[in-house]
C-alpha cells in the first residue's frame, strides 16, 4: 500500500505541465485521495511510485477517474499498461464501457485516448472545467 504524500507528489508532477494552460488548476490536484485510497480504488506502479490510476464503477460503466504517470516515465509504456488493466478489470467485473473525462486543455491525452480507441461523446463545462467525456465500448467475447 503506497502512501498518500506520494501519490500527490506524483499527481503534482503529472498535471504540472498544463497549470499554464488552464483557468483553474487540473482537478485532480485539489482532490483528497484518502477516500479512493481506503475504498481500493486506486491502483499504483513502481516504488517510489511513478504512476497510478483510478478507477470507480458509474452505472453500466467503469470510470476512469485519474490515470497520472510522472514525467520522468512518460514515453516508457506505463501509462497504457495502467489503461490496459483498467480494461482488464473493466471485463472481469462484467462492464462493456470504460469512460473518461480530460480538459480540453490537453491535447496529448486527447490523442492517446484516441489512439487507444476511445470516442468522444460530449464536451460541457463542469465546476469552470472545459471537459472533453469519451467512452470506449469492448467487445463482447462470449
Amino acid at each position: 500500500m503506497s502512501d498518500l504524500p506520494s501519490i500527490r507528489a506524483l499527481i503534482a508532477a503529472a498535471y504540472e505541465k498544463y497549470l499554464g494552460r488552464m483557468d483553474l488548476p487540473p482537478a485532480p490536484l485539489s482532490r483528497d485521495y484518502n477516500a479512493a485510497v481506503e475504498a481500493g480504488t486506486v491502483w499504483v506502479a513502481g516504488e517510489p511510485v511513478v504512476a497510478l490510476i483510478s478507477l470507480i464503477h458509474a452505472g453500466d460503466s467503469l470510470l476512469i477517474e485519474n490515470v497520472a504517470v510522472d514525467p520522468s516515465e512518460q514515453g516508457t509504456g506505463i501509462g497504457r499498461h495502467l489503461m490496459d488493466f483498467a480494461e482488464r478489470e473493466a471485463t472481469r467485473t462484467q462492464l462493456r464501457r470504460l469512460i473518461l473525462y480530460t480538459n480540453e486543455a490537453m491535447v496529448e491525452n486527447l490523442a492517446i485516448y484516441a489512439h487507444m480507441g476511445y470516442v468522444e461523446v460530449d464536451r460541457r463545462t463542469e465546476d469552470g472545467y472545459r471537459r472533453v467525456f469519451m467512452e470506449k465500448v469492448l467487445l463482447d467475447h462470449h
